[in-house]
């Protein structure tokens, strides 16, 4: 799949609120633009929860809805986003777009999407601060390692440009775009992010990415898997580095664009995210340089094995503790269990 179809397109996200101004553009973007709206609800969601063209899923509605991983994934937790993806495949969405309650569109995030994208490229960096080419302000993502921060940039009209395969798109926030504990506690200004412009990450070039503005395509769909045994705000960064990995055996890239959405940040007790940021802050090098060991197998049809392995190496070097992988191991077979075009390839027995 390349570009993006009218009715083959799901938004995705995940809510304990009531429908606020965010949500309520959402819903009537994806009704003007004919896209599937999946919403996870929550144990703390509202139970009067109403929101016109949105599919909303209670605690109930997840639970009946065949998947193995419903009943598994904790509640209480991002994680149960995961349902909503596997109802938006299962409802015949090609390209995944995930994006957060607080996160208001601008115009462009309803244009038309291409998964091979010609763009400035960069590999082999090691750890690349992407914002710096998206904003003149000192800042960085969530995830990225501080001691890093002082890696010199070199200008983005010193990168090649080449057309490339980008089957995961993340697109940046305004306003309040997705950074770390220790940035707001010291300087909490609003951030301006350009909305244009394009950088793709290749092999041996890491940067963290998040599920507040993200595109996925359908050969990308195995990665969308969100881990449950571990931090709020270490769940979609830890995800990002694992699709990373598996993504550079295929010789797919990353790519990151300007900002589409403008963020109004939900309410949150900041002593609280950095408490819960600390594992990333402490752990995020040696968890990537587990990844970088493995040796994956590049193809579709190994896309399985490969998130099956990683998970295998960071359960073994206590990242994440043993019932994560009974986790992805629902993943994988509810995935295999629906009609995407990873079942016309052979995957290799998993002893599901």
């Amino acid at each position: 799949m390349n570009n993006q179809r009218s009715g083959s397109t799901a938004l995705v996200l995940t809510t304990i609120n009531s429908p606020n101004d965010a949500l309520n553009l959402l819903a009537d973007g994806c009704r003007d633009h004919g896209y599937h709206f999946v919403i996870a609800g929550d144990t703390k969601s509202p139970d009067d929860f109403r929101l016109e063209g949105a599919n909303f899923l209670n605690i109930d509605a997840q639970n009946s809805s065949g998947f193995h991983l419903a009943k598994l994934c904790p509640t209480q937790h991002y994680a149960r986003k995961n349902i909503a993806y596997l109802v938006a495949i299962r409802d015949g969405a090609k390209l995944i777009i995930e994006t957060d309650d607080d996160n208001l569109p601008y115009s462009t995030f309803w244009e038309s999407r291409s998964m091979i994208k010609t763009v400035p490229i960069c590999e082999g960096l090691g750890w690349l601060n992407v914002y710096s080419y998206f904003t003149k302000t000192n800042v960085w993502p969530r995830g990225y390692p501080l001691d890093e921060l002082q890696n010199e940039i070199q200008p983005i009209g010193m990168y090649p440009i080449q057309s490339v395969h980008c089957p995961v798109q993340q697109g940046l926030a305004n306003i309040n775009p997705d950074v770390d504990a220790i940035y707001r506690l010291i300087y909490n200004k609003p951030v301006e992010m350009i909305r244009d412009g394009n950088l793709a990450l290749g092999n041996g070039t890491w940067s963290p990415f998040n599920s507040q503005n993200t595109s996925w395509w359908e050969i990308a769909f195995p990665l969308l898997y969100l881990p449950a045994y571990c931090s709020f705000r270490m769940t979609d960064i830890w995800r990002s580095f694992i699709a990373q990995r598996i993504m550079w055996a295929n010789g797919w890239y990353l790519l990151f664009h300007g900002a589409t959405v403008w963020q109004d940040r939900n309410e949150h007790i900041l002593m609280d995210d950095f408490e819960n940021e600390i594992p990333g802050y402490r752990g995020n090098k040696k968890f990537t340089k587990i990844l970088l060991k493995l040796n994956l197998e590049p193809g579709i049809d190994n896309i399985y094995d490969n998130l099956l392995e990683c998970y295998k190496a960071l359960v073994t070097h206590g990242f994440f503790p043993r019932k994560e992988l009974k986790l992805v191991r629902a993943w994988i077979r509810d995935l295999k269990n629906l009609p995407t075009k990873f079942q016309s390839h052979q995957s290799k027995r998993l002893g599901l």
